[in-house]
């Protein structure tokens, strides 16, 4: 691997473990002020100390997080809102010059297997990674779904490998039974989404499960800002995935923390 490439993964994933906690903000390039995040820059203020890494949009990144803030993974695809009955109607939205000039450690696109817009989501990865390896940047593809799809191993083995073998450097995807089909399919590292906010124990012993099953580490939002204590759920995840804590004893974490 290029030297580029591989300097800017290792801001990615922590070199000692090749994990990552990734914290995901970027919820409000098609959500809106989600809440949690109705004001960025405090939300994400007593976070990012404990964050390995930042995925958000250059709009957030400009105007709410500091120069000394984690490495960002940047969001560069958009254009549907939740308004919209089809969100697979996203397009690059970004372009590579902007990505380096963020100082981006990796730039992130949605892709939507299955979906009416399938073939334009594809085709923008395929010419978002030519763009990008060629910088020496890495491709994270969101395996997103539509609010009718499914969410299972074949399914998810099927969107990621195809990321893969598009040339995404890394995919993030959803969390299913059977995942180690996901992750043993795909030859590429796999994130796992954090998804809708749900209790702190369920979220811990989501994480568990999936970096068991070979999971590299979470992109988690919703579940941690959406939390009645943030930063002490971002440390038990970070327990869970750096320190390799049993979701339980983290959650124990958790409740220390927050009182």
């Amino acid at each position: 691997m290029e030297w580029g490439l591989a300097h800017r993964l290792a801001r990615v994933f922590r070199p000692e473990d090749g994990r990552t906690v990734m914290l995901a903000v970027d919820h409000g390039y098609f959500l809106g002020p989600t809440q949690g995040l109705e004001r960025p820059r405090e939300a994400l203020a007593p976070l990012l100390p404990h964050a390995d890494s930042l995925m958000c949009t250059r709009g957030l990144l400009r105007n709410c997080v500091p120069p000394a803030a984690p490495p960002v993974v940047l969001r560069v695809s958009g254009g549907a809102s939740v308004l919209q009955e089809d969100l697979s109607d996203e397009e690059r939205t970004v372009s590579l010059e902007e990505a380096v000039r963020c100082d981006a450690a990796a730039v992130a696109l949605s892709i939507f297997v299955g979906a009416p817009h399938e073939r334009r989501t594809l085709k923008s990865l395929a010419r978002l990674v030519d763009e990008a390896h060629g910088a020496g940047v890495p491709v994270l593809a969101v395996t997103a779904v539509g609010k009718e799809m499914a969410r299972d191993a074949r399914y998810l083995s099927l969107a990621c490998r195809i990321a893969a073998e598009m040339g995404a450097h890394l995919v993030k995807t959803y969390h299913c039974d059977g995942f180690e089909q996901v992750t043993g399919t795909c030859p590429v590292p796999v994130v796992i989404a954090g998804g809708k906010k749900v209790p702190e124990k369920e979220a811990l012993a989501l994480c568990g499960k999936a970096l068991a099953a070979g999971a590299a580490g979470v992109d988690m939002g919703r579940n941690i800002f959406q939390s009645s204590h943030p930063a002490a759920m971002i440390r038990a995840v970070r327990a869970v995935v750096h320190e390799r804590r049993a979701p339980a004893e983290a959650h124990d974490l958790f409740l220390s923390l927050a009182r």
